[in-house]
């Protein structure tokens, strides 16, 4: 049938125009957040911000006016890179924002196209139907056993069944489609929607934190509170010995300078949003993007068959008529039983196919059958897809007042409501067997010849007659087995959910090397099982077949009560309950509803489960490098801490060996250090052969810290040391301060090549491509090497050029503090035999 059937020819290209112009756009507009001047306020009210400003007003106050002005240049660059960072991160979320947009279908210039729901116009003819979310107001012009769920409205769970001809023919933005199809004429969009109207409530809703948000958001608070504390108590101790209140103010903000770790925050939103900007690159779509804190610890990932694992792509492949109890190819030489079974199941189809099984079924009729009869005969009424197990019903009329009802399903479905023998059930169930023993995918098909226009409230009451079985072939995907292989290696059980029966499913589980094939249940046996043999029995069972909506939603709730962490795909719209549920909703960006993509946390563009791999490999890739970069951080943060107090608590000969600037010129090379060079790290070897990680697993308990805190420890003895050795070698202050400066930047470097790999050793960590750490650190030492030797800069730092003796002195005290840790990785490698897959390194180096 042609897709203008409806003879409405909808708005052109002019009016589409004239009509935006008019109107606006088709998208709520609120209160808008994150502006460039909201993102300043908010620097501006960074502590780190707070105490640097401090620290530029005591200096011009001291009247030193190059510390004040380097202070101030200070505050700018710091500034610049907060705005370019979150310059990047909200480009990442828009571009994310804009992929995972709605879609919808308009009559335009007498075509049925599809747009992104924000350019629908008023004036537009809208098509909606069954699974779709209505994205404007509008009036229905035509409809065919259509019904809306309104409960986002009104509250009413119980869907309304809506008419051009009723009073009630309205339809509303936000509201979902329960069953049949209807075109409506778009009367209002965006803000005038009445869901527009009343949404001035959802500013006030904010969005829940994630356990990592909240660790984070802890320990940044807490050191914020030491930090305060100690600022007071070095500022009250400094002046009760020397007097001068703004030079003990000036020490105790240096300290408190070293103890705040604002680049933790920073790290995790940066790491956060250009990760799901990665994953949008592989053809991802993250809708939020704490959903890539999830992806690494997923354990279980439960997928639907069809489309999913297999091609979904349908041809009709054999025929069972009861009539002949035999079963035929469409290839071969059909006979009229043959040639009315393949009738039958076409009008029991939509009359505009959109199922590939139902356009397999209109391609088939338009091949084999010599007169076309669809243009004669008009739809009118609807049973849509329902029941347990699941059957739909098409009633077709013509204009002699013919009448053709069809319907098609499961076929236990017609088996049940048919007028069958023992001998017939038989035949079918053996039919059956055959066909779903060879994979095919099997419906069901049956005509009524019930008289007159009152019909059944339910298509079960309707007398039929069982008339076949149509069975289609929808092959495996190429890759399927090898992304099996992959969630195995990489510890994550796999479960499949399907509204199919359990002798297909299986016999394309095998094809696949799916493990526990054979380990089957089905939706009616699941739902016979008390809470604690559910719980059991899902972690039990891998292939889990004739499942509906409930069944699917308790599958992944038993999981879940299990401790495991879900990821499920789905497509339809009876999928999106259990999307919702599971912790990673997967919808499929080409052959899913909407009603899935809205439900869904995660969209995979390309309908391909070999992304979901390579999603959990980055989610895995993402944690550990924020790791390592939280790691660097605090081990970084305990040597400079402890070198600004000890001097000062115990009172040695230079007290105040650094001051702010030298903290901030710190702070100006750590930060890019944990935010660039480990954000772009590659992931590691071994990272897809490791188990999942517990999402309740966080890098700030002890055993975790236990390493940052060692490394930092170290690293303090090293600048300690050479502290005394210094002075012990009767070396003035400026020396002495240039060489403990020397060792920390030299511990800086090798920490950050070091701690790039908690397991692999420095020399293969090098050979990881990441082009930034050259950048960083070649800007790194060229920078240092300006301050050291460059007169003006070094007496501005009050710093003295070191002779080499010094200079190597200085380097190798640094190398061996931080060097150290290579031992420890030795041990932990000799320990453990991990099987190691470079093969994933390419996909991430790029």
């Amino acid at each position: 049938m042609p897709v203008n059937q409806f003879n409405i020819k909808g708005l052109d290209s002019e009016q589409v125009n004239f009509s935006r112009e008019k109107f606006g756009r088709n998208k709520l507009d609120y209160k808008k957040e994150n502006t460039f001047l909201d993102v300043l306020l908010r620097i501006v009210k960074e502590p780190m911000t707070i105490l640097l400003l401090v620290a530029s007003t005591i200096y011009f106050i001291s009247g030193e006016t190059g510390n004040g002005i380097f202070m101030v240049v200070a505050i700018l660059f710091i500034a610049s890179i907060s705005l370019y960072q979150d310059s990047r991160s909200k480009n990442a979320l828009e571009k994310l924002k804009d992929l995972s947009q709605p879609h919808c279908k308009v009559i335009r210039n007498g075509a049925l196209i599809e747009i992104k729901s924000e350019e629908l116009v008023v004036g537009d003819f809208l098509l909606v139907e069954e699974g779709t979310s209505i994205t404007a107001d509008g009036t229905i012009v035509q409809s065919n056993d259509f019904s809306v769920n309104e409960s986002i409205l009104t509250g009413e769970s119980l869907a309304v069944f809506k008419d051009k001809d009723k009073e009630d023919r309205y339809i509303y933005s936000g509201t979902i489609v329960s069953s049949g199809l209807a075109i409506a004429e778009i009367t209002a969009i965006g803000n005038e929607t009445k869901l527009g109207k009343i949404g001035k409530s959802l500013e006030s809703i904010s969005e829940e934190k994630t356990p990592l948000e909240i660790q984070v958001s802890n320990f940044v608070k807490w050191m914020a509170i030491v930090g305060a504390i100690v600022f007071v108590l070095v500022w009250v101790i400094n002046y009760w010995q020397s007097k001068h209140i703004l030079n003990s103010l000036l020490q105790s903000l240096t300290l408190a300078m070293s103890i705040l770790p604002e680049e933790i925050p920073v790290a995790f939103t940066t790491f956060m949003a250009l990760g799901a900007w990665r994953l949008m690159k592989l053809g991802i779509v993250v809708k939020q993007t704490k959903t890539v804190e999830t992806l690494g610890s997923a354990t279980v990932i439960c997928t639907d068959k069809t489309g999913t694992i297999t091609e979904n792509k349908m041809s009709l492949a054999k025929l069972f008529v009861l009539k002949n109890n035999k079963i035929v190819s469409p290839q071969e030489e059909l006979n009229d039983s043959d040639k009315e079974l393949i009738e039958l199941s076409m009008w029991a189809s939509e009359p505009i196919p959109f199922d590939p099984m139902e356009v397999a079924l209109h391609q088939a009729y338009k091949n084999l059958i010599q007169t076309d009869e669809r243009p004669n005969f008009t739809l009118v009424h609807e049973y849509p897809l329902g029941g347990k197990p699941p059957m739909m019903t098409h009633i077709f009329s013509d204009s002699n007042g013919r009448k053709i009802i069809a319907a098609k399903g499961a076929p236990e479905a017609l088996i049940n409501v048919s007028n069958l023998n023992e001998t017939e059930i038989q035949q079918i169930h053996y039919a059956i067997e055959v066909l779903a023993t060879e994979g095919y995918r099997v419906l069901g098909v049956g005509v009524s010849n019930f008289e007159g226009e009152d019909y059944p409230s339910q298509q079960q009451d309707l007398p039929f007659e069982f008339k076949g079985i149509v069975a289609f072939y929808d092959p495996p995907k190429k890759n399927i087995q090898r992304v099996m292989e992959d969630f195995y290696t990489a510890g994550i059980q796999v479960k499949i959910i399907t509204g199919d029966n359990a002798a297909t499913t299986a016999s394309i589980a095998k094809q696949i090397g799916f493990k526990d094939y054979d380990k089957t249940i089905s939706g009616d046996e699941l739902m016979e099982l008390s809470e604690n043999e559910l719980k059991t029995r899902v972690m039990d069972t891998a292939i889990f077949t004739r499942m509906f909506p409930e069944a699917k939603l308790k599958i992944i709730n038993a999981l879940k009560s299990n401790n495991q962490i879900v990821a499920m795909t789905g497509d339809g719209v009876n999928d999106g309950p259990a999307l919702k549920a599971a912790h990673i909703g997967i919808a499929m960006g080409q052959k899913g509803t909407e009603i899935a993509k809205q439900a869904a946390s995660l969209i995979l563009l390309e309908d391909d489960l070999s992304k979901m791999v390579e999603a959990v490999a980055m989610g895995r890739k993402i944690y550990t490098n924020l790791k390592k970069a939280i790691q660097y951080i605090i081990s970084i943060h305990i040597p400079i801490i402890l070198t600004v107090f000890i001097p000062l608590a115990l009172g040695w000969i230079y007290p105040n060996i650094f001051s702010p600037i030298h903290i901030i010129f710190l702070e100006l090379i750590m930060g890019p250090t944990c935010s660039i060079i480990y954000e772009n790290e590659p992931m590691e070897p071994n990272t897809m052969s490791q188990k999942p990680k517990p999402l309740s697993t966080t890098f700030f308990n002890l055993k975790e810290l236990s390493i940052s805190i060692m490394q930092g420890f170290v690293i303090t003895i090293g600048t300690l040391s050479v502290y005394q050795l210094a002075v012990a070698s009767g070396y003035n202050e400026a020396i002495t301060r240039t060489m403990v400066f020397t060792v920390l930047i030299t511990a800086n470097i090798f920490l950050t090549l070091i701690n790039r790999s908690f397991y692999y050793s420095i020399l293969t960590t090098l050979k990881y491509k990441n082009n930034m750490v050259l950048f960083i650190i070649f800007i790194t030492i060229a920078l240092v090497g300006l301050i050291l030797y460059v007169n003006p800069l070094t007496v501005f730092f009050e710093f003295e050029g070191l002779n080499l003796n010094q200079l190597l002195t200085s380097i190798i005290i640094g190398f061996i503090s931080v060097i150290w840790y290579e031992i420890i990785k030795i041990i932990k490698r000799a320990k453990v035999s991990i099987i190691e897959r470079p093969a994933y390194n390419s996909v991430y180096e790029k």
